[in-house]
C-alpha cells in the first residue's frame, strides 16, 4: 500500500473511532469538556440558568420547560400545571407566614392575581427574557402572554422536578415577583 492509501486509511478510520464516540456520549448525556457543541438554545439556556442563580442537575428539564406544545410532543404543558402549584404555594405560605390572620377571600383574590396571565406570569416570564428562549413553531408567536406565562410557570415545574422538592425555588419566584 502506498502512503497516501495508509493517510486515507487513518483518515476514515479516525473519523469512524470519533463519530462513534460523540454518538455515544451524546446517547449516555456526557460531553467531552474539551469539545463540547454548544447551539444558540443551549447558550440561551445557560444564560438562563445564570439568570435565575440555579442550575439544573438536569438540564432536560429546563430544555422541556422552554420548548411549546407547538414544537414538540415533548414540551412543557405539565411542568405548567405543576409550577403554576408550585407558584401558588409559595405565594400562600409568603402572605401566611406574614400574616396568619390573613382572611381566605384576601388570600384567595391575592392568589387570582398571580393567576393573570397578562398582568402577572407574563410579565416576570419577559422579565426574564423567555420570549427569546422559548421553542415554539413558526405560526406561534413567541411573545404571547400565554406562551411567556406557561414558561414562566414550567420553569417551576422543572425545579421541582429537579430538586425532588415541590417547593424547590420559593425564594426565586418570591424575588422575582411583581407582588
Amino acid at each position: 500500500m502506498s502512503p497516501r492509501h495508509h493517510l486515507t486509511l487513518f483518515t476514515v478510520l479516525v473519523l469512524a473511532i470519533s463519530s462513534s464516540s460523540f454518538q455515544a456520549q451524546a446517547a449516555n448525556g456526557s460531553h467531552n469538556q474539551g469539545f463540547k457543541f454548544s447551539s444558540p438554545f443551549d447558550t440561551a439556556l445557560d444564560t438562563l440558568q445564570t439568570q435565575m442563580g440555579y442550575n439544573f442537575k438536569s438540564i432536560a428539564l429546563l430544555r422541556r420547560a422552554m420548548t411549546h406544545a407547538s414544537f414538540s410532543e415533548e414540551n412543557n404543558k405539565a411542568l405548567s400545571i405543576l409550577g403554576e402549584n408550585v407558584i401558588w404555594t409559595a405565594v400562600a405560605f409568603s402572605y401566611l407566614r406574614k400574616d396568619i390572620e390573613i382572611s381566605p377571600k384576601d388570600l384567595n383574590r391575592r392568589l387570582s392575581d398571580i393567576s393573570k396571565v397578562e398582568s402577572s406570569c407574563a410579565v416576570d416570564g419577559k422579565r426574564l427574557g423567555l420570549q427569546k428562549v422559548i421553542r415554539v413553531s413558526s405560526k406561534t408567536d413567541a411573545t404571547a402572554p400565554i406562551v411567556v406565562c406557561g414558561a414562566f410557570r414550567a420553569i417551576f415545574g422543572a425545579i421541582a422536578i429537579d430538586t425532588g422538592k415541590p417547593d424547590g425555588r420559593w425564594t426565586f419566584f418570591l424575588e422575582c415577583s411583581w407582588w
